[in-house]
Formats: structure tokens, C-alpha cells, sequence
């Protein structure tokens, strides 16, 4: 048996109670050693293996914690993140990892400071199937692409957790873009390269001003700066996520839609010169614990591989796990964070009213 790095939770909310609870107790090679929260009752009910706390400090303050998980609302990510980086803990964040591109800046100089890792909890990045299309287009098996589609929506209107809930303020990080649209600018990184201008955005204004739906145009630009440093131990380059190994092979465009008041809806596809993919079966980015399938077509016909069901929620535990126990693993890069934030900003930046919001059902 491994070592256990031990875990310990900022915040006891949803996300942490149906999916890094069980995933940090089902991992192999890691241990939630510690949970704080406003209600300590609340915290214990994830069952720590040491103490729940109503503290947020606390957790920082435990010398028994290596990683902080930090699950808190969006605009408080950076006060966390580097008070646990200044503590000496390393660090797994919910995304977004910050409100802009420059909190995304600091926080992955501090954690090049402290020596510590930083990951933004992109678990769709650890999913079986999404290392797939990462290897498909590192063999050149796509050709150049020249298009990808990505949307991640789903209809908040009815969900009860939605009703005061952070997403629908816009001085907490609010909104549509800040939620999922990083998913959907993610795979637009993933698949296109770091450089990417955005030519036309449009979001759909709710009641409290945060984004229910946006949609932009993304091209790219073939710029493609040095691999990030930052980050840590995890580094930037291709072995942390970053899009270095395969640039050479993308100069296309994307379209990315995002929306939390509008019907279900999660698509992938990439297009390219030589073949296409679709992620056909199961959920685009938030595939858990069920089958899921990815299509390649080309010009001789297509066929569809199919993943069993997993979680990779536990997945990016066990990766983190491995990596501060000093062993080789995947971790999505500083540099594709930093990506993602750059281009949330300039999306942010570009958007107009939508004419109506027809568009996004």
C-alpha cells in the first residue's frame, strides 16, 4: 500500500458531499484527513479521519493536512488558495480557479514560491475518454483541425440548490461563464492551442446580471507563448496538461456555448482535415460513473470506442496523490489555467446582449 496523502476540505457543500468525498475516501493512496465548513456537523458528516472543524483556518493550521481542496464560492478561491499555498499545503481548487486571468497569475507565483503544486479541478480532464482525444490529436490521427463545437448547459430555473446560490450573484463569480463556459473554453484550449481571439461573443442577461447563456467565437491566433512554470512541482508543459506537444496541428476556430437556464445539453466535437470526433455517448464534460463512447469519422467510414463507466473525480485524487508523493502522473497544467482565464476575459470583455434568447434553446 501507498502512502496516503491526506486531504483536508475547505467547504462541506454539494459538490464536495456527492463527488470529492467519495472520491477522496474511494482513492487509492489518499486519505480526508480533515473538513471545515460554517457547520462542523455539516463537516464531520463527510466522515474526516481526523477533525472536522467550523474554521476554514484550521484546516490550514492541521499539521496532518498535505492538500487543501478548496470548494468554497467562486470569489473567494484566491483569499484560499494562497493563504494554503503560504501554509505550505498544496493545493487543489474548484474551478474557476480565479475571477480573472490575473488572480490566475498570482496564485501560480505563489505556488512557485512555496514549491507547491496547484491544480484547477478540471475533472473532465481525467476522464478515460478525454485522454483519448488528447491522444488522437497528439499522433496527427485528426489532421489539422479546423473546427470544434462545444456546449455545457443545463436548466437551473427548477434546480432548488440554484435559490440564493452564489451562481446567480455577480460580485461572487456568478453567471453562466464563470460556472461552465470554463469547461467549454477548456476543450477549445485542449484542442485549438493557447492562442485563441476571440471574434464575436453574446450572452443572454438575467434578473441579478450575471450570464444565463453565452455563446462566442474563438479562432486561432497560433500564438503560442513558453510553457508556464507555474504551478509548482506540476509544471506546465505537456506532462501537466499543456497544449505544447501537438500546436502545430491546429489553426482552426471553435464555437463554445454555455447556459444554467437553458434545456440539458453537452456536446464535443472536433473537426479536422483528416477525421472528426464526436463524444457520441454520455455527458460531455460532466460524465460520471456511466458509459460514455467517442466516434471517429473519416473518409474510409467511422467507428465509435467505448469507455466503461468511471469516475473521474476519483481519478484526479489519485493523480494529485501521486504526484506529492513524488511520482509521475497526469495534471492538467499551469498554463492551460492560465489560458482558459485569458480567454474567459476577453470573452467577458467582447460580449454583447444576445437579440433574444432563442438562440441557446
Amino acid at each position: 500500500m501507498t502512502d496516503e496523502v491526506r486531504f483536508g476540505f475547505l467547504g462541506a457543500g454539494w459538490i464536495a458531499h456527492r463527488a470529492l468525498g467519495p472520491a477522496v475516501h474511494a482513492a487509492d493512496g489518499a486519505r480526508l484527513q480533515a473538513v471545515a465548513a460554517r457547520d462542523a456537523t455539516r463537516a464531520a458528516q463527510l466522515r474526516p479521519a481526523g477533525r472536522a472543524y467550523d474554521d476554514y483556518r484550521a484546516v490550514l493550521d492541521d499539521p496532518e493536512v498535505e492538500v487543501v481542496y478548496i470548494s468554497l464560492s467562486n470569489e473567494v478561491h484566491r483569499r484560499w488558495t494562497l493563504d494554503a499555498l503560504e501554509a505550505g499545503k498544496h493545493v487543489l481548487c474548484e474551478k474557476p480557479l480565479g475571477l480573472d486571468a490575473a488572480e490566475v497569475a498570482e496564485m501560480t507565483a505563489a505556488a512557485d514560491r512555496a514549491g507547491r503544486l496547484l491544480v484547477e479541478a478540471f475533472w473532465y480532464r481525467w476522464h478515460p475518454r478525454t485522454r483519448r482525444l488528447e491522444q488522437l490529436l497528439r499522433d496527427g490521427d485528426l489532421g489539422t483541425v479546423r473546427q470544434v463545437e462545444a456546449e455545457f448547459s443545463f436548466d437551473g430555473r427548477t434546480d432548488p440548490r440554484m435559490a440564493g446560490n452564489f451562481r446567480m450573484e455577480p460580485g461572487r463569480g456568478g453567471g453562466a461563464l464563470y460556472d461552465v463556459g470554463c469547461y467549454v473554453v477548456s476543450a477549445a484550449h485542449l484542442t485549438l492551442g493557447s492562442g485563441l481571439q476571440v471574434d464575436e461573443a453574446r450572452y443572454d442577461p438575467g434578473p441579478t446580471g450575471v450570464d444565463l447563456a453565452t455563446t462566442a467565437r474563438l479562432r486561432a491566433t497560433g500564438d503560442e507563448p513558453a510553457p508556464a512554470t507555474g504551478g509548482g512541482p506540476a509544471g506546465g508543459g505537456p506532462a501537466g496538461g499543456g497544449p505544447a506537444a501537438f500546436t502545430d496541428r491546429r489553426s482552426g476556430s471553435a464555437v463554445v456555448r454555455c447556459a444554467i437556464a437553458t434545456p440539458d445539453r453537452q456536446e464535443l466535437r472536433v473537426v479536422g482535415s483528416q477525421a472528426c470526433v464526436d463524444f457520441s455517448t454520455g455527458e460531455a464534460f460532466a460524465n460520471w460513473h456511466q458509459p460514455s463512447a467517442l466516434t471517429i469519422s473519416g473518409p474510409h467510414g467511422s467507428h465509435t470506442e467505448e469507455f466503461a463507466p468511471v469516475d473521474p473525480y476519483r481519478l484526479m485524487v489519485e493523480a494529485v496523490a501521486a504526484r506529492v508523493r513524488g511520482e509521475e502522473s497526469f495534471l492538467v497544467g499551469a498554463q492551460h489555467s492560465l489560458d482558459v482565464a485569458t480567454t474567459l476575459d476577453a470573452i467577458r470583455a467582447a460580449a454583447v446582449p444576445a437579440p433574444s434568447a432563442a438562440q441557446h434553446s
